[in-house]
């Protein structure tokens, strides 16, 4: 394996990896998205035979940029095969939302106790959904025929992936951000007339639960602006 770049090499570096990689988010090279697999490369930590998706002209592909030698897809990250699409059987499925949560690509549509489908045209075949769902009611439809990794997908489909996800990543933290926000302000709602939100009269307890809940705001306000919220 070459040396590890320095810092800011090391960052252009996986830059391009990332570039060069199908962005299925599918996590089989062991990483939890892509980038983090590129990053991983790029500081010499893995091998660049990982990523089932991208197949052999992946492979030759990420040779190209890091210098590492083309060598053959590691078996136990999986195989190269065509590029299949999530179909829920609609009849089966309880509503859990459990897929749609595990969905990289935000194409599971979908609420709580309802029918869920995907939007084929947006799936990456990244396979997650199927261990989240509990009655095994979606199953992976290939749609390339015989045209495996690189073949079967295009940089265009990959560059559309990566903004998926990035605005997934996004409206999650946004959500996370809004719910601590609410949470936040209904304790300090509570904070500002606690005699009134407690059933204790005792007034070294009613203090005592003023300082815990001081202390929670204190910690929030503190994450916020670690943060730079």
């Amino acid at each position: 394996m070459p040396l590890t770049p320095a810092p800011a090499d090391r960052a252009e570096l996986a830059r391009r990896v990332d570039a060069a990689l199908p962005q299925t988010q599918c996590t089989r090279c062991g990483h939890p998205d892509c980038r983090a697999y590129a990053e991983a490369i790029a500081a010499g930590e893995v091998p660049i035979n990982r990523c089932p998706p991208g197949g052999a002209e992946g492979i030759a592909r990420l040779a190209a940029i890091t210098g590492q030698p083309v060598q053959p897809l590691d078996p136990a990250h999986g195989t190269e095969g065509p590029r299949a699409v999530a179909i829920i059987d609609e009849a089966w499925c309880i509503g859990c939302t459990l897929c749609i949560k595990a969905c990289p690509a935000d194409c599971i549509v979908g609420t709580h106790k309802r029918m869920h489908t995907v939007i084929e045209s947006e799936c990456t075949g990244c396979e997650l959904c199927l261990p989240a769902c509990p009655v095994d009611c979606i199953r992976l439809e290939p749609v390339t025929g015989p045209a495996t990794g690189w073949a079967a997908w295009s940089p265009a489909q990959a560059d559309w992936s990566r903004e998926r996800y990035a605005f997934r990543r996004d409206r999650l933290a946004r959500d996370q951000r809004e719910h601590e926000e609410r949470l936040a302000a209904k304790a300090a709602m509570k904070l500002a007339d606690l005699p009134n939100h407690t059933r204790h009269t005792d007034p070294a307890v009613i203090d005592r639960k003023r300082q815990v809940i001081e202390a929670a705001l204190a910690r929030a306000r503190a994450r916020r602006a670690a943060d730079g919220q």
